[in-house]
């Protein structure tokens, strides 16, 4: 499916290639995962051989990643709630909800800033951002300079490394399993932390009524 994607990408009007790497940014952040970061390493390596331009192709990657990341937002805003607070998924108590809905209330501008940087939590953070009610205004201008700044690097990186492009696609997913490992880890203790206070608060107010 993907190499078949990158032929047609290679062959097509530039103008397809600047939807296609717009579309691919998009559906990254409502469908993960998806190989948007490929795609936009070769819209670079095209930039390099003068098929399409520098620009247009950073400002139609940036687009759809900041309106994917608005589109996610907008989920969790409506919805949210109304999904993990019923319990429909059972592995998430409500009181790890609610510490999360606080903690990004708290922090989540500075976590959004990093989103583009964080591989495989993406739809997460732009979920939990509406679900915590972030301002709409700077939760956008945030994405995109986030969306701006990992993407400038990815369309660079094609357009020096030319037809040799798919190079970097090994340290593109080396990057991502460890980064998504590392946060996997690091979500895994904090909901621990979660549950064994949440359990240890109930057992003494059992206590208590007895």
């Amino acid at each position: 499916m993907l190499e078949t994607l990158i032929q047609y990408v290679q062959s097509v009007d530039p103008i397809w290639v600047y939807a296609i790497v717009f579309a691919i940014a998009f559906i990254e952040n409502v469908f993960p995962p998806s190989p948007s970061d490929t795609i936009i390493v070769l819209g670079g390596s095209l930039v390099g051989i003068g098929r399409v331009g520098f620009a247009e192709t950073l400002l139609c990657a940036t687009a759809g990643s900041t309106l994917g990341f608005v589109a996610m937002y907008k989920i969790g805003q409506w919805s949210g709630n109304r999904i993990l607070e019923q319990g429909k998924i059972k592995f998430i108590p409500v009181a790890a909800v609610n510490t999360v809905e606080r903690w990004f209330q708290k922090h989540g501008y500075w976590l959004i800033v990093a989103n583009r940087f964080l591989s495989g939590t993406r739809a997460v953070v732009s979920f939990f951002a509406g679900m915590s009610e972030l301002k709409l205004l700077p939760t956008t201008l945030l994405s995109a300079v986030s969306a701006l700044a990992w993407n400038a690097i990815l369309v660079t990186a094609g357009y020096f490394l030319g037809r040799n492009w798919e190079r970097i696609g090994f340290y593109l997913s080396t990057y991502s399993q460890v980064v998504t490992g590392v946060l996997v880890v690091v979500a895994l203790i904090w909901l621990g932390k979660v549950l064994f206070k949440s359990n240890s608060n109930q057992k003494s107010e059992e206590k208590k009524a007895e």
